[in-house]
């Protein structure tokens, strides 16, 4: 009978390297379905390898959680076996999680914790010891308690110094920063874990880094993740450019492979030929052991622990992570996300940091990649034109959910740079794609509830219809918990009635803006304090305490250049002390300022701010009596005005605006089940995007009826997941 399950076994193998996964498990399941008994230890195997492939290629998890099951109550008759029944722990604990059975998770892991520690300080009870600690700590984070995750991740850690194993060090370093970013309650605690992390990377051999690359994208983003909370762009450079690098390296390694199984895949047919020649066999099969030997060297994973014993387990592993972007060795599961979704990651990363500084072709070229590659993995889930939220398979919404989240946030930039470049038609579509998704899946993106809203008030107050911008700001505060959004959204609210030009707008907006003022030391980073103190400034200029605005709006400017470097907003800071220093009488330094606002207003295309800004001048030239600069300047704002004109003519036009601007909230299904909102926890382990942006936000200045549009670096989110 060994002879014949090792038989099927084989066949098994044959099919699932050539994916083939149904034959393989039909395979396997004759040993299960046979009349004549096995040896419980074979079918325990063959259970367990049932389940894995039931994991890994479908969403039948049910059908594998029932095979694991049988398989515990099998091994609970053999004494040893203490491999096998550490991987069913594990396997069992991975269905629990997909079907949300959390306290039925923790349990089992709980009793792995156990198992192991009854085997003492061998190698292999060691590293069974992390894979349980690194899974009930992302089990922990599903129940929200922060603590007991760290305090799980630490014993990990713990655990890895004793083997001695810097990647698996690192694993439980990075994992607590991780954990650390998404709590974020002491910053001190913050930037304890990323010193650790830091410590354990510049620890490794220097090739090592290289070798390790799963660890390098998710250290690299989670420093990239803290350095955006901060607002800290000028160090943000650095990481990104090694990310956009390792990725680059990798997808040409991955043509490499591609090309080099294609071609032993046709020496394969050759050799399978008949009438092949001995000598030209022989030539044929020298070559194919070369081009094997090339791919195992490339494909090896660089994460096999050494000293483990299980061989047959960690070939096996080996084989099913030959695609992925590993964190930790076997038996640990280490992925942190799917290679994909990893490199989506880097191109919103991209995005994000080139756009406020108005690096709009690359930024285009980075969105439209990242959306191509979500499509596609959408479409691997299942996520067609039709399908909604409550058509998902159980073990499929989590993964949705990532690329839901990513593809918002894509489509989230790129309304922010058609916005910036007053393209509103194009502006409008992508925003209602936010929306759609959002009706779709109601649950999964109720985290974009709030910006959806945000981006209504946005594209209504780019457009110029302030009051209609006011509400979308105003509900947006409402549908949101994080403290820095409803500040920022209050600051564009109070910005959109100082458009309106009124003494009763005037007054609605310094009950707006007047209590974030107060507070705006309080929020980590800067963009809050920037965006304040714009408003803030914009009010005092209305009500003429010119002096005291000039103070409030030369400091947001500092500091907007030195931490943001957004452009459009540096250049709208320009334009307005620019108008300040025209309404003082300084003329020398207005035209310097005016022209340095319009230099940034022309590289970023921003029409708006340009109009603006030319206003001024002209303003300017007829004060110092420049006939000439005056008349080519009128010219130049007559031909701006008119591009403008041209633009929300078609924006009106559009079947979606007035839908967009209506104060009418987006009405959805919810669907609140368990199993929904399960995944969603789990994600936010995950995938925890605190990634502050510049969205466009307009104002019109209190000395001029025709320019109209002023940006806020708006942070957005206070803790944003995935």
């Amino acid at each position: 009978m060994d002879t014949l399950a090792e038989g099927l076994w084989g066949l098994a193998d044959y099919h699932e390297q050539k994916g083939e996964f149904a034959k393989a498990i039909k395979c396997l399941e004759a040993i299960c379905q046979s009349p004549v008994s096995f040896l419980p230890i074979i079918e325990v195997k063959t259970r367990l390898r049932i389940a894995t492939l039931l994991l890994r290629h479908s969403h039948n998890v049910n059908y594998a959680k029932s095979h694991l099951e049988r398989s515990q109550l099998l091994l609970k008759s053999i004494p040893s076996c203490f491999e096998l029944k550490c991987r069913a722990y594990s396997l069992l604990s991975q269905c629990y999680h997909l079907v949300g059975a959390i306290p039925s998770q923790k349990l089992i892991l709980n009793k792995g914790l156990e198992l192991t520690k009854s085997l003492g300080d061998g190698f292999a009870a060691k590293l069974w010891y992390c894979n349980f600690s690194s899974q009930l700590s992302t089990a922990l984070i599903i129940e929200g308690d922060y603590q007991n995750s760290l305090a799980t991740l630490e014993q990990g850690y713990s655990c890895a110094a004793e083997l001695c194993y810097p990647e698996l060090q690192m694993f439980f370093a990075t994992s607590k920063l991780h954990v650390h970013l998404m709590q974020w309650d002491d910053v001190d605690m913050v930037e304890r874990a990323l010193a650790k992390c830091d410590e354990v990377w510049n620890s490794f051999e220097s090739n090592k880094t290289q070798q390790c690359l799963g660890l390098l994208f998710y250290n690299e983003l989670l420093h990239i993740f803290y350095r955006f909370r901060i607002c800290d762009y000028k160090n943000v450079a650095q990481h990104i450019d090694k990310l956009d690098a390792a990725m680059k390296a990798d997808l040409q390694q991955t043509e490499h492979v591609r090309k080099l199984t294609s071609e032993l895949n046709a020496l394969n047919h050759s050799l399978s030929e008949p009438a092949m020649k001995q000598r030209d066999c022989s030539l044929l099969i020298e070559k194919r052991a070369h081009l094997q030997q090339q791919l195992r060297t490339i494909t090896t994973s660089n994460l096999i622990p050494q000293g483990y014993t299980d061989s047959a387990g960690v070939d096996y592993e080996r084989r099913l992570s030959a695609d992925k972007l590993e964190l930790a060795p076997y038996p640990i599961d280490g992925e942190w996300l799917p290679k994909n979704a990893v490199y989506a990651l880097v191109d919103l990363m991209v995005v994000i940091f080139g756009r406020p500084k108005g690096q709009f072709k690359e930024c285009a070229k980075r969105i439209q990649s990242g959306i191509q590659i979500i499509q596609v993995e959408l479409l691997r889930l299942g996520i067609t034109d039709g399908v909604r939220e409550v058509d998902l398979q159980h073990s499929a919404i989590w993964m949705a959910g990532v690329y839901l989240m990513l593809l918002m946030q894509f489509l989230e930039n790129k309304v922010a740079v058609d916005l910036t470049r007053a393209d509103f038609v194009e502006a409008q579509e992508a925003l209602v794609q936010m929306r759609n998704w959002y009706i779709r899946f109601p649950t999964i993106l109720q985290a974009c509830e709030s910006i959806i809203e945000m981006l209504r008030g946005q594209y209504a107050h780019s457009v110029g219809c302030f009051n209609e911008a006011a509400f979308h700001f105003v509900e947006a505060a409402k549908m949101t918990e994080s403290k820095s959004i409803q500040a920022m959204c209050q600051v564009y609210a109070a910005v959109s009635y100082i458009c309106n030009g009124d003494a009763e707008s005037s007054s609605q907006a310094l009950d707006l803006i007047g209590p974030v003022y107060r507070v705006m030391d309080s929020f980590i980073g800067a963009r809050e304090k920037t965006s304040v103190l714009f408003g803030y400034g914009l009010l005092l200029m209305k009500q003429h305490n010119l002096q005291e605005a000039r103070i409030r709006l030369a400091t947001g400017l500092q500091i907007t250049h030195s931490n943001l470097g957004n452009l459009q907003l540096v250049s709208q800071y320009l334009t307005i002390l620019g108008s300040l220093a025209l309404a003082l009488h300084d003329t020398a330094q207005a035209r310097e300022i005016l022209r340095s606002a319009l230099t940034l207003a022309k590289k970023l295309n921003d029409i708006p701010t340009q109009i603006w800004v030319l206003s001024v001048l002209s303003a300017l030239y007829q004060e110092l009596g420049e006939r000439g600069n005056e008349l080519e300047n009128s010219e130049y704002h007559r031909k701006k005005i008119d591009d403008l004109h041209r633009r929300l003519a078609d924006a009106y036009a559009s079947i979606h605006h007035i839908e967009l601007i209506s104060k009418d909230k987006i009405e959805v299904h919810q669907l609140l089940n368990s199993d929904t909102k399960r995944a969603m926890a789990s994600s936010s382990m995950k995938v925890d995007l605190d990634i502050p942006e510049s969205i466009g936000l307009a104002s019109s200045m209190p000395v001029t009826s025709s320019s109209r549009l002023v940006d806020l670096d708006s942070g957005r989110r206070g803790k944003r997941k995935i």
